[in-house]
Parts: C-alpha cells; sequence; structure tokens
C-alpha cells in the first residue's frame, strides 16, 4: 500500500510538471507571437494602437525595433512610451434614500405636480484611478458636471454620474455601476387611444375606469400625472374617404377624421381625463391599418406640449385593435416626404403635417424612445397580440399586452405591465462602433458574475451593480473622434452615468512642441523633424537618418530595386531589414545568436527545421544555415535527426535489413505488405497474415493425429512425415516471443483443427487433440416437422373458419324466423292488392 502511494504520488507529480512545462511552452509562443506584432510597427502611434506593446524614444537605439512588447527590457525606463489605462471617478452622488424621494415627491405634488422634484442624499466626490505607466499620466483636476441628467436637487438612482477613462485600443477596463429603484419615483402616463369606430365602446369604458386607473397608480406613487391622445388616419385616399359629406361625418354620430390630436398633456387632474375621454368623438375610416405611428412620434417629440418631465418615469399606454402604417405607406396617399421625428402640433394639439409627412419608420421610433428613455405598452385586442409582440423585439423598453374588447380591463394591464417595467432594469449605452461594452452582472443572486445587461425581480430600495467591461475596437480615421462621451443609462430611466472617453491613438513626442520634437534636426542630417526618436524625412530624403537623397538616383523606387528580389515584389530587404541607401542593412535579433543575413536578408540562422524543439536535432546534429539543415557527418535528414548507417534496421542474429521484407528509413524499419499478407515487428520480422509452414505441415499433423487427410493411410503417412511428430495438446496457445506461429484449417467433414509450430533450432509441432466439429444435425427430421406444422396449421384454420361461418348462418336464420313470425298478413294473401273490375247491382232490377 505503502508503494501504491508513492507511485501515484510521483505520478501526480509528473503530470503536474508536463502541464507546466506545456501551459509555458503556450505561454512562450504567445509572447513570440506578440513580440513579432510589436516588432512590424515603424511609428510610435502605430506601436501604442497595438495590444501589449510599448515604443522606446531613445535617441541612440541600438535594437531591432523600437517597438517592443511591454514586459521586455530592451529600452532604458526613462525612455519608453507606455500609456496605460487611466480612470477618474468626477461625480459620485450617493443614491436618493427611499424615504427622502417620498418627502420630495410629496413636495413636488403640492406644488402643483408641474417636475418632479426629488432629494439627493450624500454629496459629490472626486475620485481617480490610474495604472502605473512608464512613461507619462496626466491627471484631471477639473470635476466635469455639464450635461449629466441627474443634476444637483433631483432624485439620484445610478451612480457613479461623472467618469474619465483613458484607453488604449483592445483593451478591456471594468467600470462598476450601481443602480437603485427609488420609492414613489414620478410618473408620467399618456393614454394614446385609437378612435375610430370600432373603438367606441372602449372610449366609454376607459372613460368610466379613469378615477380608478389614478387611484391605482397613486397607490404605487403619489407624483402621477395623467394625460390623453387620439389618433384615427391621414385625412387622404385610401385611408379615409374624401367624399365631401364623408370628411364631414364619416359615420353616424361621428366626427371628421383626423391624423392625431392632443386632447389632454399630462396633469394630476384625473376628473379632467374622464370628462375629457369621454367628451371625445369616435370617427372613421377606410383602410383596417391606423395611422398610430404618427400618434406615437408626435406624443414623444413634442415634450413640452405633452409635458414629460424631465425626471420621472415615462409611460405611453399606446391602445388599438388595429394593425398600422409605417414609412413607405404613404406612397399610397402621394405623400414622399420622409417623416423629420420633429414636433408639428398646432395651438389646437392637432398633428399639422399628417397630410405632409409620410409615416415614421420603427427605427425612427425606437431611436426616439431611446433618446426620451419612454416605455412603450402596447394595449392591443387579441387578434393583433402577435403582430405587435413582434414589434416589442425591435422598440427599446416596449411591452404589449391583451386588452379585453371593451377596454375592461385596462387598469389591471397597466398596473401589471408597470410592475413588470419597475421590477426589472437593462442598462443600455451610445456607444459608437469604434467601442464595445459588455455587460455583467450577478443581480440578486449573489454569485459570480454573469454576461448579462438585464436584471429582474427588483423590488423598492434593492442596490444591483453590474460591471461595463469597456474595450476599444479600433481608433477612428477622425482624429476629433478620439474624444467621445458615452452614455450609460437604465432603459426608460431619464438618468445616466457619463463617461468622458479619450482614446490613447497617438505619442505625445509627436506633437510639435513637445520633448524630443525638432524639425530639422541634426540627427536627421538636417532633412527631417526628429520625432520619438526617429527621423522623419522630408520628401527629397530618406534612410534612418535621412541621410540618403533622392535626387542622387533616378528615384527613392529605382534606389530601392537593389534592396528587392525581383520587379513582382515591392517588399524592401525580405520585410527583415531596411534599404539604406540601395544596400539591406538586416533587423537585429534580441537574442544575440540569431543572426539574420544575405544580401537581401533572404537568410538566417534560426528557421530550419526543428525535431523535438531543437534546431536541426541540436548542436551534435547539424547547424542551420540561410534556412536549411546543414547535418554533420553520420547524420541525415531534413532536420538531421536520421542516422546515416542502417546499424539499426538489421536483425540481432544477422541478416538482411529489415529481415527482407521493408525499407530502413531514418534507421526505423518500414515494413511491406505482400500478397502473403503485413510484415510487422522492428525488424519486420513478424507476419500474422501469412500463412508461412502452414499449409507444408497440414497434411501430416492430418494423418498423424486424425487419422484424416490425403495421408491417411499408414504408409503414406510414415513415409512422407518423417521430420517431426506433433506434441498433443488440449488447447493450442501460442507464444508470440518465442516465435511460435498458429494455423487453423477445416478437414473433409467440416471439422476445424489446430495447431503450432516453431522453428527456433528444430521444429516443433503442437497439435489440439481433439478437432471442432459440429454436431450432425437430422435433415429429415426438421423437414418433416416443418411440413406437419404446416399442414395442423392450415387444419385449425379451416375448422376455425368453418365455425365462425356456421355461428353466422344460424344468427340468420335466426333473424329471419323471427321477421316471419311478426308478419301481420297471410303470406298468400297481398293486403294492398284490389282487382281491376267492380261489380254493382241495379236495385230496381227484377231479374226478367
Amino acid at each position: 500500500m505503502i508503494l501504491e502511494g508513492s507511485r501515484r504520488s510521483q505520478l501526480a507529480l509528473l503530470l503536474i510538471v508536463l502541464l507546466a512545462a506545456i501551459a509555458g511552452q503556450t505561454e512562450a509562443q504567445k509572447s513570440a507571437k506578440i513580440q513579432n506584432t510589436c516588432a512590424s510597427k515603424e511609428k510610435c502611434h502605430t506601436c501604442i494602437q497595438t495590444e501589449s506593446c510599448a515604443w522606446c524614444m531613445q535617441p541612440e537605439f541600438k535594437g531591432q525595433s523600437r517597438c517592443f512588447q511591454r514586459i521586455s527590457n530592451l529600452c532604458p525606463e526613462e525612455y519608453v512610451y507606455n500609456p496605460d489605462t487611466y480612470e477618474q471617478i468626477l461625480l459620485n452622488k450617493n443614491l436618493t434614500l427611499a424615504s427622502r424621494v417620498m418627502g420630495a415627491a410629496g413636495g413636488a405634488a403640492g406644488a402643483g405636480g408641474a417636475a418632479g422634484g426629488g432629494y439627493i442624499s450624500g454629496g459629490s466626490s472626486s475620485s481617480y484611478h490610474s495604472s502605473s505607466s512608464s512613461s507619462s499620466s496626466s491627471s484631471y483636476g477639473s470635476e466635469y458636471s455639464a450635461g449629466w441628467s441627474a443634476s444637483s436637487g433631483e432624485i439620484v438612482q445610478i451612480k457613479p454620474q461623472s467618469v474619465k477613462l483613458q484607453l488604449r485600443v483592445n483593451e478591456k477596463h471594468d467600470l462598476k455601476v450601481s443602480y437603485s429603484q427609488a420609492e414613489g419615483y414620478p410618473v408620467d402616463l399618456y393614454y394614446l387611444m385609437d378612435l375610430s369606430k370600432s373603438m367606441e365602446d372602449d372610449k366609454e369604458k376607459l372613460s368610466a375606469l379613469g378615477d380608478q386607473l389614478s387611484q391605482t397608480m397613486r397607490s404605487i406613487t403619489s407624483n402621477f400625472r395623467l394625460g390623453f391622445g387620439s389618433f384615427v388616419d391621414k385625412v387622404l385616399m385610401p385611408y379615409v374617404s374624401t367624399i365631401q359629406k364623408n370628411l364631414i361625418e364619416p359615420c353616424n354620430k361621428c366626427s371628421p377624421p383626423y391624423g392625431y390630436r392632443n386632447v389632454m398633456a399630462l396633469s394630476t387632474d384625473t376628473y379632467k381625463f374622464s370628462n375629457e375621454v369621454k367628451d371625445a368623438k369616435v370617427s372613421g375610416n377606410l383602410d383596417a391599418p391606423e395611422g398610430g405611428f404618427d400618434a406615437i412620434m408626435q406624443a414623444i417629440a413634442c415634450r413640452q406640449q405633452i409635458g414629460w418631465r424631465e425626471q420621472a418615469r415615462r409611460l405611453l399606454v399606446f391602445s388599438t385593435d388595429a394593425g398600422f402604417h409605417y414609412a413607405g405607406d404613404g406612397k399610397l396617399g402621394g405623400v414622399i416626404a420622409p417623416n423629420d421625428g420633429e414636433c408639428h402640433l398646432n395651438a389646437a394639439g392637432d398633428y399639422t403635417h399628417s397630410t405632409v409627412q409620410d409615416y415614421p419608420s420603427i427605427s425612427q421610433i425606437n431611436q426616439k424612445v431611446k433618446q426620451n428613455a419612454i416605455n412603450i405598452i402596447f394595449a392591443v385586442t387579441a387578434s393583433q397580440y402577435s403582430v405587435y409582440e413582434k414589434l416589442v423585439g425591435h422598440i427599446q423598453g416596449s411591452s404589449a399586452a391583451v386588452l379585453s374588447n371593451d377596454s375592461s380591463n385596462v387598469v389591471d394591464l397597466v398596473k401589471e405591465e408597470y410592475a413588470k417595467i419597475s421590477s426589472s432594469v437593462e442598462m443600455k449605452d451610445n456607444a459608437t462602433g469604434d467601442v464595445k461594452i459588455t455587460y455583467f452582472s450577478s443581480c440578486l443572486n449573489g454569485g459570480p458574475e454573469l454576461q448579462t445587461s438585464k436584471c429582474d425581480n427588483l423590488t423598492v430600495g434593492q442596490q444591483v451593480s453590474f460591471t461595463a467591461q469597456i474595450q476599444v475596437l479600433k481608433c477612428p480615421e477622425n482624429p476629433r473622434d478620439w474624444l467621445q462621451t458615452i452614455n450609460i443609462s437604465p432603459v426608460g430611466i431619464n438618468e445616466s452615468m457619463q463617461i468622458q472617453l479619450e482614446m490613447l491613438c497617438a505619442c505625445p513626442c509627436e506633437r510639435p512642441g513637445s520633448t524630443g520634437y525638432e524639425e530639422h534636426s541634426r540627427r536627421c542630417s538636417e532633412h527631417g523633424t526628429s520625432m520619438c526618436g526617429i527621423c522623419n524625412c522630408d520628401e527629397n530624403h530618406f534612410g534612418n537618418i535621412c541621410e540618403c537623397s533622392a535626387m542622387d538616383v533616378t528615384s527613392k523606387n529605382g534606389n530601392d530595386a537593389s534592396c528587392r528580389a525581383d520587379n513582382t515584389t515591392t517588399t524592401d530587404c525580405s520585410g527583415r531589414g531596411n534599404c539604406v541607401c540601395g544596400a539591406c542593412e538586416c533587423f537585429k535579433r534580441p537574442n544575440p545568436e540569431e543572426v539574420i543575413s544575405g544580401k537581401l536578408c533572404q537568410c538566417d540562422n534560426f528557421s530550419c527545421e526543428r525535431n523535438k524543439n531543437q534546431l536541426c536535432s541540436g548542436p551534435d546534429h547539424g547547424t542551420c544555415d540561410c534556412g536549411r539543415c546543414e547535418c554533420k557527418p553520420g547524420w541525415t535528414g531534413t532536420s538531421c535527426a536520421c542516422k546515416a548507417s542502417n546499424d539499426t534496421c538489421m536483425p540481432p542474429g544477422g541478416g538482411e535489413i529489415c529481415s527482407g521484407h521493408g525499407t530502413c528509413e531514418c534507421g526505423v524499419c518500414k515494413c511491406a505488405v505482400t500478397e502473403q499478407g503485413r510484415y510487422s515487428g522492428r525488424h519486420c520480422e513478424k507476419c500474422p497474415t501469412c500463412s508461412g509452414k502452414c499449409q507444408e505441415l497440414k497434411d501430416c499433423v492430418q494423418c498423424q493425429m486424425y487419422k484424416t487427410g490425403p495421408l491417411k493411410n499408414d504408409d503414406d503417412c510414415a513415409r512422407n512425415c518423417t521430420a517431426f511428430t506433433p506434441v498433443s495438446v488440449e488447447k493450442v496457445e501460442i507464444d508470440e516471443h518465442n516465435g511460435e506461429k498458429l494455423c487453423t484449417f477445416y478437414d473433409e467433414d467440416d471439422c476445424k483443427f489446430t495447431f503450432k509450430y516453431s522453428e527456433q533450432g528444430e521444429l516443433k509441432v503442437h497439435a489440439q487433440e481433439r478437432k471442432e466439429c459440429l454436431p450432425r444435425v437430422f435433415m429429415l427430421g426438421i423437414v418433416l416437422g416443418v411440413i406437419a406444422a404446416i399442414v395442423l396449421v392450415g387444419l385449425a384454420i379451416l375448422l376455425l373458419w368453418k365455425l365462425l361461418t356456421t355461428i353466422h348462418d344460424r344468427r340468420e336464420f335466426a333473424r329471419f324466423e323471427k321477421e316471419r313470425m311478426n308478419a301481420k298478413w297471410d303470406t298468400g294473401e297481398n293486403p294492398i292488392y284490389k282487382q281491376a273490375t267492380s261489380t254493382f247491382k241495379n236495385p230496381m232490377y227484377a231479374g226478367k
């Protein structure tokens, strides 16, 4: 047991060492790949835009490339420019306490409900975080507060509010974002209703439920306002009948058709809401879809006319029993001007551009919803629910619910949908395509963070945290876009965390006036600008220090031609050197033993084939020369891994190479496959599928062991079988290490017999004591039994058929007898028969 435990420990230790070696090799390969990527960058700004690369500004740099991997020590620390991520929190107000929100909300409601005021607990703070940098890290002393949606004196549901961030390309940085739903948060609910004729009963029910809707919402928040708007469709054919009388009264007791009308702005007066809904008259149109998109766009864009508050949860309840027109449908009525997404309401609240502009598109609606943080609730009838359910997937923060045919469930519907909206939080942002933001959160589970931007089942006062992982994918072409402002905010909440992002896409040493920037520098032969340790030559000079003049040769390209293999390539010095005044200067490798050489830098001593991770199988086997292995005496092959002699392919006892059944390649036998079989073994000495001497020994084994076969006669057997006498064994088993071979045959009685033989020294044969014969089968009995079974089964089927037919006939006869006995007339007289002649007697006739 102790030895077994020791072996297990040794195996475990060996496995750990092996895994560590593999991991180290993988890490080394990754590091080498990054280093090669860095070395190809020739400018400071392209270098720092590459992941894990740093730039060396040393004037007299002797290395191969100024751009190198950050973990390397190829440059003095004071000359390294290696910008790192820098984060500074500019505004970090505490989340609002629930009790204080209620007090602020109550104060706002008491002031007439004009603007949802609030109270901020705690004060603002400014802090920063920066990774260590070997070059420079700018500090930001000024605090940023402009543009933040939750300004002083308002409710705070997201923190921090403002952050300044410097970030390199392809580097990921995590920002913590906290959110807490405030209790009694103000709510603005605008009810947008389809007032076509089919919605008349819904209008009456809504007016009756106005007070109940208000009371239900006030039980959720004391700071609640309600508004009302209606829509029909564009007053154009084919949407609405343009016959003059139909324009005045399209249906019985109907008002003239219109596009959209803001009937009542957001207000706390629920009595007015009920009266406005009750007094609103329905109208009529022709086609099934309605102009609801026009109404949604105006209800969102006209913030002042509708009365949306800056800080409130904004709900737009869209009620209809029909589909919707969208962008492009206006062409049917001759309207081709696209919707501009602006507000076009007159003093009476009517949409003035209904017949001038096309319907808005779904993407325009979605854009306006995101810009104004509005949650749309599509309250539609069951027949239209599937359509609006698909629409919800394209409009952020929207939801769909089934409205009863008379809108009697509107109060419960709004309450349930508001509960769904307020109990979940989803983070959104306005990042451009150059910036990727991924969200992670554990929500309320308390476990590890998972990739998600949404958390559900939140209650008032519960705080949830998100990690926003920010990554700059690439630097924009326009330097003005290197400074961007990104807002991260919860869907449907007009509060955000503002990120002032600075993309680190350029080096300070490339700007005029910076340290190390010198025009017409002596270092550059006075023909260029020295920046970041390199020379940026003018158009008439080139070279590392601008020492080559383009005026001395036909052209610069002509001078570079001597550094290229032919006219088909534009790469100088094979991409592994610099062309200096018509001659290649090959790059220097970090490892001094690795050398790039050749007129065109086409050769090296490190890219030859490797064997077991050793160049040319190691210095004892060969050396690398211009990309090919030069093998030392005694070795051959592309990696010098093969011995030049064939000694390892010779059998131990002597004989031919690979026993004459194969070829010797790189000191190893490659066994052949012949018609006799496939050879195997270290020296191709084995052939399990070859017949060998089995056929030769077969007849003698048969006659000596079983008295069968062609030599079964005793005289023939004694005369021909003198070389061996088989030894009888109960079961034949072979030992391949002793060169034993197995033979199996079938004799004339279809019995199998097995024997083995070996030829080490003298021929020895061991045969199985008894043959293996199949038991005899009485075929005649089987045939007769099958015939008898078929006959018996046939008779049984016939008897069964006769029995069933007899039973059926008896039942039919019994039914016939019963019907005959029930007959009400004699079978010999037809009761309905009447003779063709009639006899009449004359009473006055006396027989005379």
